[in-house]
Parts: C-alpha cells; structure tokens; sequence
C-alpha cells in the first residue's frame, strides 16, 4: 500500500497538538493526533507520527483512498490545516499521479493564506497602502502553487470582496485592484505598477473582471495565465510608465488578494475597548506604598521634541476632548520657559488623578535648560511657575524656593522626549549634555524613560502600523539607532503620536498615550519601591 505524506513545520504540529481538549486527561496532548487520526477511521499503522530534525511528518491514507476524496482534509477542515505547500502532499506518489492528486488538493479549504508567501515586499505593500487606503492583503492564490490557470484564480476569488491580482514579469510589478471584486456586474478598477519611484495608478472605470483574464482583441488590457502573459496597450502603459513594447510581457509569478479594512468595525471596537480598560486602570493607579498621593514624572528633551504636546494630549485622552492648555510652540527657542506642574483631571471631575507630569524648558547645546537646574528639580526645590534663566540656576534665595522638600515634592520618574525623525541630528555637543544627564540620574538612582514622538510622520508608517507600532520595520530600525546613540536599553524607549493639530480623539493615538503613560507609571512605582526605609 502506497502512503501519502504530508510535511508540516514544527510549528503546525505543535498548533494541531494544542487542539486536544484542555480536559482530555488521561490521555497526553501529545498523543492527541495519532488518536484523532484514529477517530477519524485510520488505523494506527496511518497514524504513525515521524519526527526529524528537518520537521514533522505523519501517514494519512492510501494512494487510492486519496484519490478518491477520503483525505483526511475533507473530515477535518474545522482543524483550519496550514500547509508549508501543496507540492508537499503528494510528496510520495508516483509522478502520473501527482498531478491529479493536486486538482483534488485545490478544490479543498486550505488556509492558502498560511501555506504561501507573497512576493510583495514590505515597501511594495507600503505604496499600495498609502493609494488604496488601509487594507490588509490577504493571499488567495498563488500561481507557482496552484497552478498557472484562469479558472482556479476565478475559483480562489469569487464573492470575496474587493480583490487585487498582481503579476511579476522579469522587471516590473503589475496589478489590478477591483474594486468590489469578482463577481458577474461590472466594477470599478484600477491598474497600477511598482516602481522603484513609487505606484502608478491607471482607472480603468467599470469592467467585467472575466474581460479581464482573457483574449479580446480591443481589450487594452489583459492576462492569460495558462499562456503565462500581460497585454497592455500603448495607451496604458504611458500611464502607467512603462516603456513601450511590442508583444506581450511574459509573467513569472501571479497572486491575487483580498483586500479587507485595516480598521474594521470590529478592531474598531477591539481598540475602545482596549483604550477603556487602560482608562481605568490608570484612573485607579496608586503609588506604591502609598508613599505619595500624586506621583510627579518629569519630562526632559531638547527644544521643540514634543514635552508640551505630550501633556495636552494626556489631559485630552482623560478628559475625553482635545486641550490644549500646555503651551505649545514650534520656533526654535520652543515655548515652555516656565517649570510647569500639572495634575491630570478626569471626565467626571472626581479630582486629580495620582500623578503629575512636570514640564519644563528645552534642552539645548548652551542655552535652555541649565544643569543645575534639573538637580534642583529632581530633589523637589524648584516651585510651579518658576521662570527658567538658561543663564544662571534657581538659588536658595529665591521668594519661592523649597527648601526642605518632601518625598511628594521630589521627581519619582524622569522621561527624556525626543522626535523620532530627528534625534540623529541633534549636535554632539547636546548628545554628550544628555548622556551626562543620564549619568547622574543613574548615579542618584533615578529610573527613566525615552519617549519618541511623531511616530506617525516617520516615512512608510500609516495608520494601521500604529496598532503594532514596535513590529514596524521603520520604527525599529529607529529604536535600533537611538539604543545605539543615547544607550537606553529597547525596552526603555516608548513610542507615541502626539495631538498636534487635530480637534478630535482617534482611539488608535489614544492607546499609545496611554500604554506608554502605563509603563511610564510603573516605572515610578518601581523608584518608589526602591526606596530605602528611611526615606
């Protein structure tokens, strides 16, 4: 009896094993796949699992049982099977076989999205992005795999919503976004290329999606798959620049996705949710010990980094409006020349919340804020209001000077604010102020932060990478070089979008304010911790 193999990662079989019931004691979890196998009508000799150091791979059926339909796929399909390839299914069958034991793996559910990869790079997805809207692409079909024929592309894509097909030739990206996808009426649709310069979009206007894929002759526009080419008129490929050709344009690679919301109705409501639950979470922070009634976070950058930005767009958050009662400027010199200390209320005007964010004047190479300054701030001798002289520091001569501070009055957690486009240009001689900086907040054992502002300016970012911003290549790369310039470990340096210019509440800025705000507070917590019994 011939066996059928099929080859799957570690990974998956690791997934399938995590399908046995919770409860299904005596039995072990991993044992649970040669017994539902067994379930299932094989027999044990079937069920056989090999490992290797490769991977995993495990008998289903016969030959002629698999032939026939009896595959285990069609009996298990809620399993939601995520195969590495369909060339791996008929790894042991004979060769005049294989190729209908493949007509019979297309027909069945796979997870394609799962079993192949898109050609598409990162910056490739990023210019259909930025045209097209927030979209996440969803792999359907993939030529190479499921074989290079209309009628399984169509088969793939029917009824799926708004759709792209995108072909490779040797040189160039080509595509066709539909935009209310697959079906009998005409819709609207749009062709473009990828270039290294960017996307090149052409509108087609309504058409048929079938005129698409196949031969007709005042066609300006079409692919044939089983011929492996794209036809494209002079006329369009002006628009869409390409260089003029005579003939067809063979195609090496065909994939076809859909296109779903980004943000969706449901994350939509996935992200208020999450934005609620952080809400009052931080409304119902206590430092610890309950040393302090109100903990004081000190905000340190150079000049114009976004220190005042971050205040307001605090107190909108919690106030559930934007406000903008931090002053904020944009010359060189910044605005904030006073130490500013400001209690967050909450929507209901129950009080302050238990922590304060202090503001202060910028960083700056020889003037902004003096050094001696920021000591004087940190052991809680500097008075709301006090007006900064870059000059000359607060004495103890001062009208307003605290002289003997309270452990209330003292700095618990201090963040450095940067602009995340621009803190690599910042002068050697204002790294080196802050690096000393550092230094002594380490030496007083001070904890501290970096948050970077203006993420969402940061080139290639849209609004959907603000839902997993650290996985962001741009944003890491970026986190990569200021670990690297300032020495701040990655898990230290935060990342948010600041309200700048806007006049409503975008819950997607809003999770990042407050997940940064969180860490921000349990970092104090920890300073708090930290101290000795007698302080």
């Amino acid at each position: 009896m011939k066996i059928a193999y099929l080859q799957f990662y570690p990974s998956v079989v690791a997934e399938f094993k995590q399908l046995a019931p919770s409860n299904s004691s005596p039995v072990e979890r991993q044992d649970y796949l040669p017994i539902m196998l067994s379930s299932l009508g094989y027999t044990d000799h079937d069920a056989q699992i090999h490992s290797s150091p490769e991977g995993a791979s495990f008998s289903v059926c016969s030959m002629e049982e698999a032939l026939k339909g009896r595959t285990l796929f069609d009996q298990a399909w809620p399993l939601r099977w995520k195969l590495p390839s369909v060339a791996a299914l008929g790894q042991n069958l004979r060769p005049d076989r294989f190729q209908n034991f493949k007509r019979t793996v297309l027909a069945l559910p796979l997870d394609s999205s799962m079993a192949m990869r898109t050609r598409l790079t990162w910056e490739q997805e990023k210019y259909l992005r930025n045209y097209f809207g927030e979209k996440k692409f969803c792999l359907l079909y993939k030529a190479s795999v499921q074989e290079f024929a209309g009628q399984n592309l169509l088969y793939k894509c029917q009824d799926q919503g708004p759709t792209m097909v995108v072909v490779y030739s040797e040189k160039y990206v080509i595509g066709v976004y539909l935009q209310e996808g697959f079906q009998e009426n005409k819709v609207s649709t749009t062709l473009f290329t990828i270039q290294e310069t960017g996307l090149s979009p052409c509108a087609l206007g309504p058409c048929l999606p079938l005129s698409l894929f196949r031969y007709e002759e005042t066609s300006d526009f079409f692919i044939l798959l089983d011929k492996k080419t794209v036809t494209i008129s002079s006329e369009i490929r002006k628009v869409l620049r390409l260089p003029s050709l005579s003939g067809d344009t063979f195609i090496q690679e065909c994939e076809a996705f859909r296109c779903d919301e980004l943000l969706d109705e449901r994350k939509t409501r996935g992200i208020v949710g999450l934005c609620s639950n952080l809400l009052d979470a931080l409304r119902n922070y206590k430092p610890y010990g309950d040393l302090v009634h109100q903990t004081r976070i000190l905000l340190l950058g150079p000049i114009g980094a976004g220190k005042s930005s971050f205040v307001n767009s605090v107190k909108s958050v919690f106030k559930g409006s934007i406000t903008h009662q931090a002053s904020v400027g944009c010359d060189r010199n910044g605005i904030s020349d006073k130490y500013r200390t400001y209690s967050i209320m909450s929507k209901n005007d129950s009080g302050p919340l238990p922590f304060v964010l202090c503001d202060s004047l910028g960083l700056s190479e020889n003037e902004g804020l003096h050094t001696d300054d920021i000591c004087h701030i940190l052991k809680g001798h500097t008075p709301d209001r006090y007006q900064f002289d870059f000059r000359k520091p607060i004495t103890p001569n001062h009208p307003n000077y605290i002289h003997d501070p309270l452990l209330k009055d003292r700095i618990h957690c201090v963040v450095f604010v940067f602009d995340i486009n621009s803190f690599n240009q910042l002068s050697c001689e204002l790294v080196a102020k802050i690096k000393q900086i550092r230094r002594d907040l380490i030496k007083h054992g001070i904890l501290h932060l970096a948050l970077l502002t203006h993420v969402d300016s940061l080139t290639w970012i849209t609004k959907g990478d603000l839902l997993d911003i650290y996985s962001c290549n741009p944003v890491k790369v970026k986190l990569g070089v200021f670990h690297r310039l300032f020495g701040f470990a990655l898990s230290d340096i935060l990342v948010v979008s600041n309200y700048d210019s806007e006049w409503q509440l975008d819950p997607v800025k809003n999770m990042l304010i407050l997940s940064a705000l969180k860490e921000i507070l349990y970092t104090a917590n920890g300073f708090l911790e930290d101290l000795p019994l007698n302080k």
